[in-house]
């Protein structure tokens, strides 16, 4: 919901309480997933880096032994970030901020300087935010450090999504590496974010995908490669 940060907060303590249900270790949000893409709001409804309003992720994260991605804008000596607020069992927060921003973001927003890996169990997994996972320079740039899954948080229309199925097709498959994407199904700023979050395997292969107007959990388990859907409770 458009700006609303409580309602949006509960949804996501739901979500993550149902993927707890499910043993996983991972969930990730799509893109500022807490406010909604809005890139004119970022600057009032962002937190600062040291700021921790949200207590409860970090606690579920604990007694759930689950690590949490979710979107939020930042801000740090005046510029605000597409950032991603990163919480795992019993660890200080990361915030991972968008490093290459479309034309349309830079009027808003700050490109992110460093990025991010997360350590779950015994799997390294990169993350990128909306349109810098389209850029093939961002992939290259986290792959130099190697890593076994890479996760594209996004809010894209329609159109969107149809391109980031032919990258995501082509990228996996030439470095043998599963992605995974996460996309909303909300009005956002001037479009509708169309859903269908979907997993590809190391070849390339759509494995599975979630519909255009539905929430719920697609789930990835990296040992077997089997995929599943669970709709919102």
């Amino acid at each position: 919901m458009k700006g609303s940060i409580r309602e949006n907060m509960l949804n996501h303590l739901g979500f993550i309480e149902q993927a707890i249900g499910l043993d996983a270790d991972l969930i990730i949000f799509p893109e500022l997933s807490i406010t909604n893409y809005e890139p004119s709001l970022a600057r009032e409804l962002a937190i600062g880096n040291g700021a921790e309003p949200f207590r409860s992720i970090q606690e579920l994260s604990n007694s759930g032994n689950i690590s949490v991605g979710m979107g939020m804008p930042t801000i740090e000596k005046g510029e605000v970030f597409i950032s991603m607020l990163i919480y795992q069992p019993h660890e200080m927060r990361k915030v991972y901020s968008k490093q290459l921003l479309h034309d349309d973001e830079q009027p808003y927003f700050t490109s992110g300087k460093e990025q991010v890996y997360l350590f779950v169990n015994d799997i390294k997994v990169a993350v990128g935010i909306c349109y810098e996972t389209l850029q093939r320079e961002h992939f290259e740039n986290a792959w130099g450090r190697d890593f076994d899954v890479y996760v594209a948080s996004v809010a894209k229309s329609q159109n969107g999504i149809k391109k980031a199925h032919e990258h995501f097709s082509k990228i996996s498959g030439e470095f043998k590496t599963p992605i995974l994407m996460s996309n909303s199904i909300e009005p956002s700023d001037d479009f509708t974010a169309a859903g269908q979050s979907a997993v590809r395997n190391e070849n390339g292969m759509l494995l599975e995908q979630l519909d255009d107007r539905s929430e719920g959990i697609l789930w990835f388990d990296t040992r077997s490669s089997q995929t599943g859907v669970e709709m919102r409770n």
